[in-house]
Parts: structure tokens; sequence; C-alpha cells
């Protein structure tokens, strides 16, 4: 443990950025998981509705810098083709 006031600041920040990105990436992966589940019980409007939801929410995890912008680009693109493919089947 450190010793410098600094350095505790630093951890507990630290520790508050470590819950909160968690927290974060824990909902992204559900919202993720609920689109691809609509998609694959052929429930096409749900999973559009869920997409917009899934975007949002990567799209806000991006812009805080808990994901990449380049990783939440090509999570939503690859959630979109899916329910764009569900919808033309």
């Amino acid at each position: 443990m450190a010793n410098h006031k600094s350095a505790l600041k630093r951890h507990k920040q630290d520790l508050k950025h470590n819950a909160r990105n968690r927290a974060v990436k824990t909902r992204i992966r559900s919202v993720v998981k609920a689109v691809r589940a609509a998609v694959k019980a052929g429930d096409q409007e749900k999973a559009a509705q869920l997409l917009t939801v899934a975007t949002s929410t990567i799209g806000k995890a991006s812009s805080k810098g808990v994901l990449h912008w380049k990783n939440a680009a090509r999570k939503v693109s690859r959630l979109a083709k899916a329910v764009n493919a569900a919808k033309a089947a």
C-alpha cells in the first residue's frame, strides 16, 4: 500500500473508476446478449428496439473511455448486421 498522500488518493480513485467501468462493461454484455437473444428468437421488432438501447449504451461507454471507439463501432456494426440479416430472412 502506498504511503504518500497523492498515491493514496490515486488508489481510491482507481478503485472508484474500476467499479464504474466494471458496471458499464457488465451492462454492455447484458444488452448485447438481449439483442442476440431477440434475433435468435426471430422477434424483429424487439431486436430493433433493443438495438437502439444497445447502441446508446455502447456509445456512452465509448465516450467515457470505458471502451475504445473502434471496439464500440465494431460491436454496434455487428449487432446491426445481425438485426438486419434477421429482418431480411
